[in-house]
């Protein structure tokens, strides 16, 4: 009897215990929207035994609210490369031990090191992208390939821009021939001007941001600022559109894995990190999400029809004729202004 009830005991007891065991046995990842394959998610619990906690934002400053207010509630997280800049200057970060990390030794050379993490302790890049303009090649009346086009009183009401002050305001200024980055106040006056006499124009059909790709492959403009990657999911189903980065130049932006300093699994994190950066993984992410892939063995994986996609693989002279974002927290007051100006234009 006395065995009985101590095996009844020890029963109940790891019942209690187990619980607790899978819980530390977790990873809670806070991505993009629809930025990830489900697969790998799967793929990687299958592989590693972590559970995978998925949590969703829709655009980096929802995502630093979080952030901020939800200590310890993320492991790891997928910020633009203007954000890293910011947490790291907050100290929100955890250097990653990239012991746990050697697959992050597949990331192409030109983001190594990169200007918003200068010495490549803190992130490892997930995907890449341009911004530029996706165009319906049976409508336009002359080859596309200036941001001018977007002013043209040719294209009233047929023109879609992004609902985003970098962006937007960058465009703008790039078209000026100023740096996306200037904190320079005529310039910044000019590029407002510029985009408050292009809604008053009637240019200007919608603000918007993710509706923009299908709206475009349903044929409902004629141009439409774009990221790449939505650009190349648009061309994939309508075969009269196409994508250019155009000659002024323009922002390039990187979208990579990072781990706060309040993390609860570190170590996991770190897992997570690695097998994401993996080239059969990073390689599945890519051809899901149809962005460009920041891995070089990833790219080799992938072949000559991506490697020779001028959207997703450009060249290396039109990455060096773009920019990376810079972190304008402490000037965000006066692009607010500014943007509100814009939007309020009758």
């Amino acid at each position: 009897m006395k065995k009985a009830l101590a095996l009844l005991l020890s029963l109940m007891l790891l019942m209690i215990a187990l619980p607790v065991a899978l819980a530390e046995e977790v990873v809670n990842v806070y991505n993009w929207e629809d930025y990830i394959s489900e697969e790998a998610l799967e793929m990687f619990s299958e592989e590693t035994g972590i559970a995978v906690n998925y949590m969703r934002f829709t655009t980096n400053e929802d995502m630093l609210v979080q952030l901020r207010t939800s200590t310890g509630a993320f492991d790891v997280v997928f910020p633009s490369d203007y954000v890293i800049e910011r947490l790291i200057a907050e100290d929100l970060l955890a250097p990653i031990n990239f012991d746990n990390v050697p697959n992050s030794v597949n990331t192409v050379d030109w983001l190594s090191n990169p200007a918003y993490d200068p010495d490549s302790l803190y992130s490892v890049p997930y995907m890449w992208g341009t911004v530029g303009i996706l165009y319906d090649t049976t409508r336009v009346n002359s080859p596309i390939d200036s941001w001018g086009a977007l002013f043209s009183g040719e294209y009233k009401g047929e023109v879609f821009m992004l609902d985003s002050i970098r962006d937007t305001m960058g465009l703008a200024l790039k078209y000026l021939g100023y740096s996306m980055n200037t904190r320079d106040p005529a310039a910044l006056r000019e590029a407002t001007d510029l985009l408050i006499k292009q809604k008053q124009d009637g240019v200007v059909k919608a603000y918007q941001v993710d509706e923009t790709k299908d709206k475009m492959v349903a044929s409902e403009a004629i141009l439409a600022v774009a990221w790449s990657g939505d650009a190349q999911y648009a061309i994939n189903l309508n075969e009269n559109l196409s994508y250019v980065v155009p000659k002024e130049g323009s922002n390039v932006w990187v979208d990579a894995m990072v781990i706060p300093v309040t993390a609860k699994n570190k170590e996991n994190a770190e897992k997570f990190i690695n097998f994401m950066s993996r080239p059969d993984i990073a390689q599945l992410n890519c051809e899901y999400i149809e962005y460009s892939s920041p891995n070089q063995a990833a790219i080799e994986l992938m072949g000559e029809e991506y490697q020779t996609n001028p959207n997703l693989n450009p060249p290396q002279e039109i990455i060096d004729n773009c920019e990376f974002f810079n972190d304008i927290n402490d000037f965000l007051t006066i692009y607010n202004t500014l943007w509100a100006q814009v939007k309020n234009a009758k």
